[in-house]
């Protein structure tokens, strides 16, 4: 099956690079993440021992999990971020490791911008020992509506892809069942985030590292069509001037297979509904 080249590899890691300089004013959504992992991990009733770290550009996951007594590989698409902890530089779909180096994955914030998401996830089952547990946690679909929808009034009647296309919980679920994961689980929560101005979401993208890598990079904005932009973006603002903005985080985990797991409960045989929580990261600064 051919791969679609959605993203450009080599601009991918640069923005990761980029970002590195000045992460920490921009690291909400990557901590939203982590966080969120973390709790879930504290869930699980056993210890691990062998872990790989994919997207590392501060010890908020490498601490926690080192005090589990856990031995941490770090990993990064990024040259510099997965330099600064001795890491690797990888690519997801095409991991350097021998299958059953793991028996915990962790893969926070990097899994929307790999070009073949369904290769990655069977090498992330690959690499893990029989019973291992994957937890990842990325951008989807829904993000940004605010943003794309300025766009598209920048573009006029002529609209460039210039955001990243994202799946859908429903979607990831379905892939990490195609991919071998035993017990897959997929959800998502919604975080709202007010900005001053359309300039201070684009520096939040560029300073954490998601500014587009698409490998047809739509044209520059023109001074006019970026002006547009902006006013269309600030019609939508709050009585304080500020926008709301959203974005969609997908949480998935899964096992990997192993005879003596448990098998799941029948379908429809639930009788707990989850609600989604909405979450809210407090103002960004102009």
């Amino acid at each position: 099956m051919t791969v679609p080249h959605i993203f450009n590899e080599a601009l991918r890691a640069h923005r990761r690079d980029r970002a590195a300089q000045n992460f920490q004013a921009h690291d909400f959504l990557y901590a939203e993440m982590a966080g969120e992992m973390l709790e879930r991990l504290g869930d699980v009733q056993r210890d691990f021992q062998r872990v790989l770290l994919i997207g590392c550009p501060d010890r908020r996951l490498i601490d926690p999990l080192e005090a589990r007594g856990c031995a941490v590989t770090c990993a990064d698409p990024g040259t510099i971020w997965a330099g600064q902890y001795g890491g690797d530089i990888v690519r997801e779909d095409s991991l350097p490791y021998a299958p059953h180096s793991f028996d915990l994955i962790l893969c926070c914030g990097t899994l929307d911008t790999i070009n073949d998401l369904p290769g990655a996830l069977i090498a992330l089952n690959r690499a893990l020992v029989p019973d291992g547990l994957l937890l990842l946690a990325m951008i989807g679909a829904g993000s940004l509506p605010r943003l794309k929808a300025a766009l598209l009034a920048a573009d006029g009647d002529r609209p460039a892809q210039r955001v990243h296309p994202q799946i859908d919980v429903r979607a990831l679920g379905d892939l990490l069942a195609r991919a071998g994961f035993a017990m897959p689980v997929a959800d998502s929560e919604n975080l709202d985030v007010r900005y001053g101005s359309i300039f201070s979401l684009i520096a939040d993208l560029r300073g954490m590292g998601g500014a587009q890598c698409l490998a047809s990079p739509p044209p520059p904005l023109t001074r006019a069509g970026l002006a547009r932009a902006a006013e269309h973006f600030a019609q939508a603002a709050e009585p304080d001037g500020r926008t709301r903005e959203r974005f969609v985080i997908l949480h998935g985990s899964g096992w990997a297979p192993d005879p003596g797991q448990p098998r799941p409960a029948r379908r429809g045989s639930a009788t707990v509904s989850l609600a989604e929580a909405l979450r809210s990261a407090g103002d960004r600064n102009d």
